[in-house]
């Protein structure tokens, strides 16, 4: 029997989150450019030399794990046989070394016999500077297949390449396994990919701009809907948001770099790099832009709409857009700018559009990250991120409860207090994964 998957959190968990979000104000902002906000929720796990020693990633749950150059570390999922399952690794890098094209990961998923399910790598390109970049692998079922469709442990294996040997720090990374729901009862569902889609460009938005700033990692990505906004981003720095794009809906995207106000006309290769990543953190596209202190833009290629049939095609822009939920985009820019521009952040422009009227949902019930409800675009209206969103919706659940005002108040001191109470008694030391820094977890 497949467990029903639940949206939201536990209460308490989520009263815990916002007591540490009180008690500490401001921090996830904190931090200066390059550095990455990583998931609060993020359990530490250890990667394994060896398959057998691997530790066991839960569905749904975030990790926080680290890589050193050259290593090879393995975690383990369970799967059943029926479920498409996919599991993401974001590497971060610090903000000191440097990087080469071909310096990346690799995340493949195999058998415990070593027989590959699937593999993707992630890389920082001709751009070559440290920024979080994410690849996953995926499962999928299908009839007729006789490789990776049983029930079972599989083990994940990412793997680091760096080419330049003066990068030796170790590399933090968030990990994430999920599995789709369960297809309706009856469906006929296509098992090959589509043959044609619109693929014109979309045109410019001419609409009033707004201010939203990003946010620094997935876990408190901005939220977007259709229009043209305004926000700022410094050399190093990466800007996380995400827009909810639904089944049968098409996404498009442009980021425009404003001009310096400086003199300088120093010519900066690949200044600005804009990433898509679907809701599992499969790595979609990208587009880059070069820079001479005028003002510049790069456009995602036009992308087909979000159908089940895309996963079925050989081409990895086309097969990432297989599901519904919230889409990822990220806007880094190129450390490089510093030496010619200057520190301070630079404006740019984020235009989204997504067009298409919503269509079905092909699961069976509550299809989790894999969808999009009417509160969802509520919160890209109201442009709340992620963490802001998780931590509005148990007042709902708690006053359905039938559990008064001074219940939730006094329940929220005591999670407060107990939270309190045990960062006195095993604050980490400065550089551990609870202060931002990227040391290993414990037992590395």
């Amino acid at each position: 029997m497949k467990r029903q998957r639940n949206r939201g959190r536990p209460v308490a968990a989520v009263l815990a989150a916002m007591c540490a979000a009180a008690a500490l104000p401001g921090q996830a902002h904190a931090a200066g450019p390059g550095v990455y906000a990583f998931d609060p929720d993020a359990k530490n796990v250890q990667g394994a030399a060896t398959n057998v020693e691997a530790s066991t990633l839960d569905e749904g749950v975030p990790y926080r794990s680290t890589i050193k150059p050259g290593e090879k570390l393995y975690y383990r999922v369970t799967l059943d046989d029926a479920s498409a399952a996919y599991v993401s690794a974001v590497a971060v890098p610090g903000d000191s070394g440097a990087v080469a094209y071909g310096d990346g990961i690799n995340v493949s998923l195999r058998e415990t016999d070593d027989t590959r399910c699937g593999s993707e790598q992630a890389n920082f390109g001709s751009g070559e500077y440290a920024r979080p970049i994410a690849a996953y692998v995926s499962r999928t079922v299908k009839e007729g297949s006789s490789t990776c469709q049983e029930s079972g442990q599989y083990d994940v294996l990412v793997e680091r390449e760096s080419k330049d040997a003066s990068n030796s720090d170790a590399w933090g990374l968030e990990l994430r396994f999920l599995q789709e729901p369960r297809l309706k009862s009856g469906a006929a569902m296509p098992t090959d990919g589509p043959e044609s889609w619109p693929s014109a460009s979309a045109q410019p938005l001419t609409g009033k701009q707004r201010k939203r700033s990003g946010g620094s990692g997935y876990s408190e990505a901005t939220s977007l809907e259709n229009g043209r906004w305004r926000d700022t981003v410094a050399p190093g720095q990466t800007r996380f948001y995400r827009v909810p794009v639904d089944w049968g809906q098409q996404i498009h995207a442009t980021a425009g770099l404003s001009n310096s106000t400086s003199a300088e006309t120093d010519f900066v290769g690949n200044a600005l790099t804009l990433s898509l990543d679907n809701p599992a953190q499969g790595h979609v596209s990208d587009a880059t832009l070069s820079y001479s202190g005028g003002p510049a833009s790069a456009s995602l290629k036009p992308l087909p709409p979000v159908a089940y049939r895309n996963r079925f095609d050989t081409s990895t822009q086309v097969s990432t857009m297989r599901f519904a939920g919230w889409y990822y985009l990220s806007v880094s820019l190129s450390p490089k700018l510093k030496d010619s521009y200057g520190a301070e952040p630079i404006p740019f422009e984020l235009a989204v559009q997504v067009k298409n009227k919503a269509e079905t949902s092909p699961y069976e019930g509550d299809a989790g990250v894999f969808g999009v409800t009417d509160q969802d675009r509520e919160v890209a209206r109201k442009g709340k991120n992620a963490r802001e969103a998780a931590q509005s919706g148990p007042m709902t659940v708690v006053a359905a409860a039938g559990i008064g005002t001074g219940s939730v108040l006094v329940l929220g001191l005591g999670v407060w207090t107990l939270l309190a109470r045990r960062r006195a008694a095993g604050a980490p030391a400065a550089g551990s994964p609870a202060d931002g820094g990227h040391r290993p977890p414990p037992g590395r």
